[in-house]
């Protein structure tokens, strides 16, 4: 059966097509995204959601869609999305940051001009009869320090404009390297830096706990004189506020804003004051960077409703649809092996270390630690996924590491997962063979090679003779049929562990009559989803 995609908000014909001509059925209803009444009454059919601005994906809307797998919004921004409750949920939200990049940049351009020749104030009043060339007086751009925070995929394109028209750019991120600001012909500089050096000061950095209000009225203070501030990335960036009073001051001689922190923006402390120039979030508003988010939205969640693609997601690590065929298979181990600890280990775990060696060290281990973490959690929860199980391990506290080396032994690769709870430390390995299969190949130290079954029993016991006679005359007797029994021990008379691949499940009376045996100490029947 194909998926099913609801778009409850404009999208143009050729986005709509896309859909369809990649083997997704499509309920074109651009207006049902302002009826929250009836969309949550409709959501619960469908695998998708493809939305813009006027879809408000909230978490009572997120109750109702039993089916939903993935919202896609046609724009960055997803202020819109309740995107906790959607992770919860295992619900993938995606958003497409680059389809209006050029017309973002190009806006705060745009307004940086508009505000060094105070262009909307000269116009209104030419406009209205007057000819008041003396007061408006600007400053020229050229052989000016731009300060940019943020030079990330929006930023770094405002960088190159701006080195087009002969500005000096210094650029605050903490995630650019000293090597990628020489090549885009930048300086990078710590926050202060930038605040006293800059002319123009450009923020396009998403809003988050560290970003919000990151020009408050203290950064606001250590500004240069004459300033001139411009903000076309989210609202709640810049304390509005403290601006205006730096702007009543003359600290800041002017600024342009297209976000604010209350939208619509009906009154904020910035309008009516001289030389601020304000427009409604117009950044993504050009005919070219709408067109571009609808068909990127329309390929990204067809890719990933029909190959399993993830990409541009805002709560899941990105699965290119390269990647995707060559990773299944160990997604697939990943969850089994976070299964196997899940269904054997009985108390709360405290710490997680999921050990990629070789060849594994090299894919991409963001998912694989996700698929690990789903496989570990659904034993006591049904419906997560590789979406909502991180979220879950980091509420309840638990600490999470990764950890990468070159091949160390006779496997190309390999996955260890190690856990530890307030009594004991388990751990158990595995790797996919040629014929895509996951098998076990460590557990508790102990090397084996054993299929990966449906239905299998992992016993642990003492090492002594006579113990493959009693599992097997014991599961005989019960009328089970085994199809693969492998063995381990630490050494002779030491721990050593049984796992037995069989053909059904195995039920509790058996179990418990294995358990008589004094030489056992743990017997658990064990279930893995390996279609």
């Amino acid at each position: 059966m194909a998926p099913r995609v609801l778009v409850s908000d404009e999208l143009s014909e050729t986005a709509v097509q896309i859909f369809r001509d990649r083997g997704v059925e499509v309920d074109f209803q651009p207006k049902l995204g302002k009826d929250k009444e009836k969309l949550a009454e409709i959501i619960g059919n469908y695998d998708g959601l493809a939305i813009r601005s006027a879809t408000k994906v909230t978490e009572k809307l997120i109750a109702a869609a039993k089916n939903l797998k993935v919202v896609g919004r046609a724009g960055i921004g997803v202020d819109n999305v309740d995107i906790p409750a959607a992770s919860r949920r295992g619900i993938i939200v995606m958003n497409t940051p680059f389809g209006n990049s050029i017309t973002t940049a190009e806006h705060a351009i745009a307004l940086m001009f508009a505000v060094a020749r105070q262009l909307p104030a000269a116009d209104s009043s030419t406009q209205a009869g007057k000819w008041e060339k003396s007061k408006f007086m600007g400053v020229e751009i050229t052989g000016k320090t731009l300060g940019v925070i943020g030079a990330g995929n929006i930023g770094s394109i405002v960088c190159a404009r701006a080195i087009g028209l002969k500005m000096h750019v210094i650029a605050f991120d903490p995630f650019l390297s000293k090597e990628r600001a020489e090549e885009m012909g930048i300086t990078k500089v710590e926050l202060d830096e930038l605040l006293a050096q800059a002319d123009f000061i450009t923020l396009h950095v998403p809003l988050t706990d560290k970003t919000r209000n990151i020009l408050s009225a203290e950064a606001l203070a250590k500004t240069k004189p004459g300033v001139r501030i411009v903000n076309c990335a989210r609202g709640g960036l810049v304390d509005e506020k403290a601006l205006a009073d730096a702007i009543r001051s003359g600290h800041v001689a002017g600024a342009g804003f297209d976000v604010f922190e209350v939208e619509p923006a009906t009154d904020s402390p910035l309008f009516g004051l001289p030389n601020v120039v304000c427009t409604p979030h117009l950044g993504a508003s050009t005919t070219e960077a709408q067109e571009n988010v609808a068909l990127q939205v329309a390929e990204q969640m067809s890719d990933y409703l029909v190959k399993g693609a993830v990409s541009n997601a805002i709560n899941m690590p990105s699965i290119t649809a390269e990647e995707a065929p060559i990773l299944r298979p160990f997604i697939r181990l990943a969850d089994v092996l976070g299964a196997f600890v899940g269904q054997v280990t009985e108390s709360a775990i405290k710490e997680i270390e999921i050990l990629y060696d070789g060849a594994t060290a090299a894919m991409n281990t963001k998912a694989l630690t996700s698929a690990v973490l789903a496989g570990l959690i659904r034993p006591q929860v049904a419906d997560v996924n590789m979406v909502s199980a991180p979220v879950m391990i980091k509420e309840k506290g638990i600490i999470l590491s990764e950890v990468k080396r070159d091949k160390s032994g006779v496997f190309d690769g390999y996955i260890r997962l190690t856990v530890k709870t307030a009594n004991q430390t388990r751990s158990v390995a595995g790797t996919v063979f040629s014929d895509g299969k996951p098998r076990f190949i460590q557990i508790k130290g102990i090397n084996l090679d054993a299929d990966v079954g449906s239905h299998m029993v992992y016993i642990t016991n003492t090492d002594v003779p006579g113990m493959i006679g009693f599992i097997g005359t014991m599961l005989g007797e019960a009328k089970v049929n085994i199809a693969n029994f492998q063995l381990g021990r630490e050494k002779e008379g030491g721990d050593a562990i049984a796992l037995l691949y069989v053909d059904g499940p195995v039920s509790e009376e058996v179990l418990a009559r294995l358990r008589e045996n004094p030489a056992i100490r743990q017997v658990k029947s064990l279930v893995f989803n390996v279609d």
